[in-house]
């Protein structure tokens, strides 16, 4: 399985759902980066299931970083984070072993490992593996931060309801993001979000959103022409999220209706520096960075587990069946996600600034 990604910095996710544990090495951090446990254990917290919109399995997350961390500051060596498994009830999954739960990874992984994987929880493939992530991620962040990049994510729109848009105040929104539960910009939203959650949780069914995520302070000329452009390499870690399945950058699929009278980002000096009037390319342009706030946005499908019949088919007999789903899971998932979208950001931006300038950048400066 390829569970490794990035160049100059990678992030390795291992584990199961109902496993022992689960967790994340980080390697190729820069010796010296201060890591802050507390800033972990609140990072963690933004993806943990909270009351009715979310499901009822929780986890404490207690964080163990078993190598590449002295003193408090990373060594520059493998940084192995295990965040041990708790609240886990295999039993929910045993009697429907063999029917594949639709739009799961149920019968691909059957497939694929030919019946060895483990399916409880959906195993490796679980949204539980992203705590791994935003462990992780959140070191990441912190050493984005003390060089003066700042990365925040917002519920777009989440069951037909949107939120408004990042302004030019972005650093400061991201400030205020950074500590909302249900990370929205406009706050008379959020409640009106969480109703239809639970107004389709009565129902037996499930809603989806798009996120939107800005990053302020990336320096300029980060990125490659072609196979790892800026673009590429924030979808493929994006695409590595579970639910993802679309996004776009700048004004996206916006700009299909848009002349290029419209669509261009004309340059003008301010300050004494080069910037764009409008930013339609979301801070990137031939695959690298401009200096402009960088905006795209991402689709997060329906959780597709549903307390409601739902047909499949039985994989030991090979016949129809009916599904009614027995385990915990999600009416919503997009609140949850955004802390994950900012951890995967965040290590993909790293990693590009240090294929550019280097291993000890984050230390050194730029």
């Amino acid at each position: 399985m390829k569970n490794t990604f990035g160049n100059s910095l990678s992030v390795t996710l291992w584990g199961e759902s109902h496993g022992e544990s689960i967790g994340a090495v980080l390697d190729g951090l820069a010796p010296g980066i201060k890591v802050d446990l507390d800033y972990i254990a609140e990072k963690l917290t933004l993806r943990r299931p909270s009351g009715s919109i979310s499901t009822a399995r929780q986890e404490t997350d207690p964080i163990n970083i078993e190598s590449g961390v002295f003193n408090g500051y990373t060594t520059g060596t493998p940084l192995t984070i295990r965040i041990p498994n708790g609240d886990t009830r295999s039993k929910d999954y045993s009697a429907t072993r063999f029917l594949a739960r639709p739009s799961h990874a149920d019968y691909t992984a059957h497939e694929k490992y030919h019946g060895f994987e483990d399916f409880r929880g959906g195993g490796h493939f679980s949204g539980r593996i992203t705590a791994g992530i935003v462990a992780a991620g959140a070191i990441v962040i912190s050493a984005l931060e003390q060089n003066g990049i700042y990365i925040g994510t917002h519920v777009k729109k989440c069951a037909g309801i949107s939120d408004g848009d990042f302004t030019d105040n972005i650093k400061e929104e991201i400030a205020l993001l950074s500590k909302k539960p249900f990370a929205v910009l406009s706050d008379s939203v959020a409640e009106k979000m969480e109703t239809a959650i639970i107004e389709a949780k009565e129902n037996g069914d499930s809603v989806g959103g798009i996120l939107e995520t800005a990053v302020v302070g990336m320096p300029i000329g980060v990125g490659e022409p072609w196979f790892d452009s800026l673009e590429s390499s924030l979808s493929h870690a994006m695409f590595s999220i579970p639910a993802i399945k679309g996004i776009e950058f700048g004004a996206g699929f916006g700009l299909a209706d848009m002349r290029g009278s419209e669509s261009n980002d004309p340059f003008r000096m301010k300050d004494g520096k080069i910037t764009t009037a409008t930013n339609n390319s979301g801070g990137i342009n031939g695959g690298i960075s401009n200096g402009m706030p960088i905006i795209f946005r991402t689709v997060i499908r329906p959780t597709p587990t549903l307390s409601r019949a739902q047909e499949t088919v039985d994989m030991s007999k090979m016949e129809n069946a009916v599904l009614e789903s027995r385990g915990r899971h999600d009416p919503c998932i997009v609140h949850r996600a955004r802390i994950v979208q900012d951890c995967m950001t965040a290590i993909t931006l790293y990693d590009a600034i240090a294929t550019r300038y280097g291993t000890d950048w984050a230390v050194k400066g730029l």
